[in-house]
């Protein structure tokens, strides 16, 4: 079930956040609110009732503003079943549904472990809507901060299978710093080369550069492309790695990204 009058508001957070408002112009559910204040401002502002809060991980950028949040309005929290957040009064795991009553809206909880132990993603299939906190990013992906890169290929995999049109709302403006390490490790493809133009282009107007769609991610993202040909021939030559199996090709990727 969707509600065909469903929108998605970024709001900008911190340096470089993006907490995600949906709402219908009267309800709003909020993803990963690190800060309350904006998320309160932006409520304030389009007159809208907030009806739940949306958790994909533990770190403060994404939880920190949820008790001030409860102090205003009272809703149910969703969030990770394996992570320790105080707050969370749903804990979800990989296949559980949320439905949103108040926005008549359908959620898919999908495990995404590797930036964190517990990271989960919320996916709704009828606007074709992917929530993935810091696994997925546009044209990157998260550190590994407590998973394994075997963790992260098998979360970014899930992911990669969704439908290519399928909206992509990560948590951070990264974009153009990815895009450029995708420029140096695939350089052989032009549709990094297009893409920078096109995000750079929405960045000198202060657009952001996501959601992206699964597809773009597929067709640009070192992080989904780790089996290339041209990628793993760059990493051999560069001397990053000796053995070619995926998990290795992947881990090296993150490893030369992390001190890029």
């Amino acid at each position: 079930m969707s509600n065909s009058s469903l929108h998605v508001t970024a709001i900008p957070a911190f340096n470089d956040n993006y907490l995600w408002l949906i709402h219908d112009d009267t309800h709003a559910a909020i993803v990963d609110p690190g800060d309350a204040e904006p998320v309160l401002a932006a409520l304030a502002k389009h007159g809208l009732t907030l009806c739940a809060i949306l958790l994909t991980h533990h770190h403060s950028d994404h939880v920190g503003g949820v008790s001030r949040l409860l102090q205003h309005q009272q809703v149910p929290v969703y969030g990770p079943a394996n992570e320790a957040i105080a707050t969370i009064t749903i804990p979800l795991k990989e296949d559980e549904h949320v439905f949103l009553s108040e926005l008549q809206l359908d959620l898919t909880v999908i495990d995404t472990p590797g930036h964190t132990l517990g990271h989960i993603s919320y996916y709704a299939p009828a606007p074709g809507w992917l929530f993935c906190g810091d696994t997925l990013f546009g044209a990157g992906c998260g550190r590994l901060f407590e998973g394994t890169p075997k963790q992260m290929v098998t979360s970014l995999n899930k992911l990669a299978t969704l439908p290519d049109k399928t909206a992509v709302y990560c948590a951070h403006e990264y974009t153009l710093s990815n895009l450029a390490f995708a420029r140096t490790v695939d350089n052989k493809n032009p549709a990094v080369a297009t893409r920078i133009e096109i995000e750079k282009s929405k960045r000198e107007r202060d657009i952001p550069t996501v959601p992206s769609t699964i597809g773009l991610e597929k067709q640009t993202n070192p992080f989904l492309r780790y089996d290339n040909a041209d990628i793993i021939a760059l990493l051999q030559q560069t001397g990053h790695i000796s053995n070619t199996d995926p998990i290795s090709v992947f881990a090296a990727l993150r490893e030369w990204k992390n001190i890029f």
